[in-house]
């Protein structure tokens, strides 16, 4: 089984699928913490953010592993944990080069792909799980809220970790990866045709997971 959960930054996806994962006791894929992997490399390495042929030399030049540990994605490159470092600020800013670069996209959908292959169930987030990625999936969500409500969010796991910035900009920065992920020629940000869409704007995290679980049921009652 695969349920893919789209959507814009903020939106709850991340929280929501790694919830709903351990309430169907499936792996969850937490495709954000592959780009920040590799952008992190690529900032490391300090090569041109723009050049693709660099980006693709990070892939190439880097081992990443990718596990699932207490419901959390571990993240090692070249054997060294970094997960909690590709959770920065300066990480999440520049995580749209590499989601803008087509070959580089390509690299780590096959990386997505080589996860799901070897578990039997997975959730799986992103921005385009449905429509590029997994485009057979089982079942399909696609969440949104408005921008407002994403920067508080945000803002929120910001200061939690010491972060203080405002919300003016942090709705700013949203609103611009909003547009970026939109308007990029490959795997641009949208719904796939057959995605249930659900609005999390007014929705506690656990409102947004019953709402996805009652759609799982129903949907497997109807397969059955």
């Amino acid at each position: 089984m695969i349920i893919t959960i789209d959507g814009p930054a903020a939106s709850g996806k991340s929280t929501a699928a790694r919830l709903l994962a351990q309430k169907l006791s499936a792996s969850f894929l937490d495709t954000g913490a592959m780009y920040r992997a590799v952008t992190l490399a690529a900032m490391q390495a300090s090569v041109n953010m723009s050049d693709e042929d660099e980006l693709l030399s990070v892939i190439r030049t880097n081992k990443f592993e990718f596990s699932v540990t207490d419901d959390e994605m571990s993240v090692r490159i070249n054997g060294i944990d970094f997960t909690e470092q590709i959770r920065t600020p300066q990480v999440t800013a520049n995580a749209r080069y590499i989601a803008s670069c087509p070959n580089v996209r390509e690299k780590l959908v096959e990386m997505q792909r080589q996860f799901a292959a070897s578990r039997q169930k997975i959730v799986t987030e992103g921005r385009d799980q449905g429509t590029v990625a997994f485009p057979d999936a089982d079942i399909k969500f696609y969440l949104v809220a408005d921008s407002a409500a994403r920067a508080k969010r945000r803002q929120a796991d910001l200061r939690a970790g010491g972060d203080d910035q405002t919300l003016e900009q942090i709705q700013m920065a949203i609103e611009e990866r909003d547009k970026s992920d939109k308007n990029r020629a490959v795997g641009p940000l949208k719904p796939a045709d057959d995605a249930v869409i659900i609005d999390t704007t007014d929705l506690s995290i656990d409102g947004v997971v019953e709402k996805l679980l009652s759609c799982v049921k129903e949907k497997c009652l109807k397969k059955n």
